[in-house]
């Protein structure tokens, strides 16, 4: 019997990525719950399970855009267990080698874990039925000694996945010497073409789908954008008065973003219009207030959703920003993070942008672009002073918003 290997529903708002990889041979024995693939869509990178143990063989090839619900691979379950388990592909050649090293003869690499009273299985049985973690997932909790009865496993019928004992290691902690941090899964090798003057490279499946996406925004909306300045000198005065208290109190520094949420709040409920988004031929107006905080990383941006921020303090929306922060660069942010939202704020300034236009992120619409705090000569009460300065832009979707409103909500 085979069973299929079908890409599973990863959100409303996705119906389709690209298989970036396969991380074991065609035609070897894969485990139950062994990483066999990797998906990438223009959010995230999900990891695939396998949900049998046999043989598999490929629907798909690496690089194909394959649809939700669709087949990728056939596990033939009647295949017999090979003496020599097959070891998944890996760039790490160290955790190939330790693997077999640690490996008695003929038997599987990974030592199954006790049956429980409760389970009436003969020794073999059980030793295929109660690996319950997948050699990659066993290899990161060594890594960070985390004990795994201490993590709840979202994975099929509560097993534990990567991103489960990356979710449950603090950032306090202090890695093992020669425990190497996670390192991100590695991109696909594009074949580049060289002519003289200039170089030619495929697109990578995901910059594909990011491409797809940006230009989908701005098909769909009728995107403007506004402009004002704000004087930042009252809000640098209370970081610098308040910080250190602010960070021994709460653990965490008192930055720029949550004056910005915060201002974003009180303006969705000044101006609602940029809290409406629009369905089929109805406008829906958001009654709560998820703001989106754009998240730059080394395959792209990624926007998590700040919850119920009208409810939240300045220092819980910094701890949520800190920890969305740490998951984009471990690579287990997941779909639930980033889904929803009322309104994005994207800040260009960190990397010295002056201005720009954001993209809605749709079907939001509106979005704010911080830029870059530079000191210019203004005036205030007829004199000409030296102020720490910043742009805005508001860039909204025009079917919605009129430019009053949107106006307004800048000032």
């Amino acid at each position: 019997m085979s069973t299929p290997v079908i890409i599973p529903a990863l959100g409303e708002s996705i119906s389709s990525g690209i298989l970036s990889s396969w991380k074991v041979e065609e035609g070897s024995y894969v485990q139950i719950d062994q990483p066999i693939y990797d998906l990438e869509t223009d959010k995230i990178t999900q990891e695939g399970l396998a949900e049998a143990a046999g043989i598999i063989s490929f629907q798909a090839k690496e690089g194909d855009e394959v649809e939700i619900g669709s087949t990728v691979a056939l596990i033939d379950e009647s295949a017999d267990e090979p003496k020599t388990p097959a070891v998944r592909k890996s760039n790490d050649k160290s955790e190939v080698v330790e693997a077999v090293a640690e490996a008695p003869p003929s038997q599987s690499t990974e030592a199954p874990e006790p049956v429980e009273a409760s389970e009436s299985l003969e020794p073999s049985t059980a030793e295929k039925t109660e690996i319950k973690h997948s050699p990659a997932v066993r290899k990161l909790l060594e890594e960070t000694g985390i004990d795994p009865k201490d993590i709840e496993g979202t994975g099929k019928d509560g097993r534990i996945t990567k991103a489960d004992v990356l979710a449950a290691s603090k950032p306090s902690s202090t890695p093992a010497a020669s425990s190497p941090p996670p390192q991100p899964t590695p991109v696909l090798a594009t074949p580049v073409k060289s002519e003289g003057r200039s170089t030619h490279r495929p697109m990578s499946p995901i910059r594909k789908r990011i491409a797809a996406r940006l230009v989908e925004a701005q098909q769909t909306a009728a995107i403007l954008s506004t402009f004002n300045e704000v004087d930042l000198s009252a809000v640098m005065a209370l970081r610098k008065s308040h910080q250190d208290s602010f960070v021994k109190q709460n653990g965490v520094k008192l930055g720029f973003m949550s004056f910005f949420v915060k201002a974003v709040v009180h303006a969705l409920k000044a101006v609602p219009a940029l809290n409406v988004r629009i369905e089929g031929e109805e406008l829906v107006e958001n009654h709560y207030y998820d703001v989106s905080v754009a998240v730059g990383t080394e395959k792209g941006l990624v926007v998590p959703v700040l919850r119920d921020c009208d409810q939240s303090s300045f220092a819980e929306i910094e701890r949520e920003i800190l920890g969305y922060a740490e998951k984009a660069r471990s690579g287990t942010i997941t779909l639930e993070d980033m889904q929803g939202g009322c309104f994005t704020i994207t800040n260009g300034g960190i990397y010295g942008s002056m201005l720009s236009t954001p993209i809605l992120n749709p079907p939001q619409s509106g979005i704010l672009g911080m830029h870059s705090i530079q000191e210019r000569p203004v005036v205030r009460n007829g004199e000409i002073v030296i102020r720490p300065m910043m742009y805005l832009a508001l860039s909204y979707d025009h079917r919605v918003v009129d430019g009053k409103e949107a106006v307004t909500f800048l000032v």
